[in-house]
């Protein structure tokens, strides 16, 4: 891709175009035909405008991040705990970077325009004999997101899959130790009732998504990359311990 168009849409009325567009035919899905609830936006308020990393548990391929972007366009325009009428879609927040498989940002035309809201794509598979293999962050990868901490909020997913209860990866927790960035954990539910696995056709109607955004994560950064790996998974509600929990609750229901 040459330059001149890289530099353009990491601009802020290059992503505000995409953002409005996008924005305007996923509210209702989220906010009308579904119900949406939001807390702890209080936690993002005074936040610096670079160097924080929101780590959040996985539902479906769009629809998450595209709430996470939602909410944050909301809060800038001082909306706390709802989203309302979305005006902020005329100014929004565009300062914000998301991590996403590069495979899944190349799958139709959709997400290759939403790719262009500010998509850190990074290589979560390759191929061996002929087979699809999971694997963690490259280097190439990292250095990618680091990057885009620099001047920006970012969104990643730890587990790098929709599948509840997955472990997480390290190269999250590698950020964490060496950019130190402020880490605001993130928990949602419901997506994956509402949605189809990519999160752009609807599965069931009527459900209530939730989003809760925590204080920020408390870490010394001389911890080891497990141990903050291990509190980064236990913060986003996925470590085994929650799993047993989940487990137990559906026994006693």
């Amino acid at each position: 891709m040459k330059r001149w168009l890289k530099n353009l849409q990491k601009t802020h009325l290059f992503k505000s175009v995409v953002y409005f567009i996008i924005g305007i035919f996923s509210y209702p899905g989220i906010a009308i035909i579904n119900k949406l609830t939001i807390s702890g936006t209080e936690h993002l308020k005074k936040l610096p405008k670079k160097n924080v990393l929101f780590v959040s548990n996985h539902q479906t391929y769009f629809a998450d991040v595209i709430t996470l972007i939602h909410i944050f366009c909301a809060v800038k325009w001082r909306r706390q705990n709802k989203l309302g009428v979305p005006f902020y879609l005329l100014n929004p927040f565009t300062r914000v970077y998301f991590v996403a498989a590069a495979e899944t940002m190349k799958s139709t035309w959709v997400s290759r325009f939403f790719r262009w809201g500010g998509a850190i794509t990074v290589k979560r598979t390759w191929k061996k004999d002929g087979q699809e293999i999971r694997r963690g962050l490259d280097p190439a990868d990292t250095r990618k997101i680091s990057s885009a901490l620099k001047d920006n909020w970012v969104i990643t997913f730890p587990q790098g899959t929709t599948k509840p209860f997955a472990p997480g990866r390290k190269g999250t927790a590698f950020i964490i130790k060496y950019h130190r960035p402020v880490v605001i954990p993130v928990v949602i539910n419901g997506f994956w009732r509402a949605f189809n696995k990519k999160g752009l056709k609807f599965k069931k109607k009527g459900v209530v998504l939730s989003v809760k955004f925590k204080a920020p994560l408390q870490l010394t950064y001389e911890e080891s990359v497990d141990e903050i790996l291990e509190k980064v998974m236990d913060s986003i509600e996925q470590s085994k311990k929650f799993m047993w929990i989940k487990s137990e609750n559906k026994l006693q229901d």
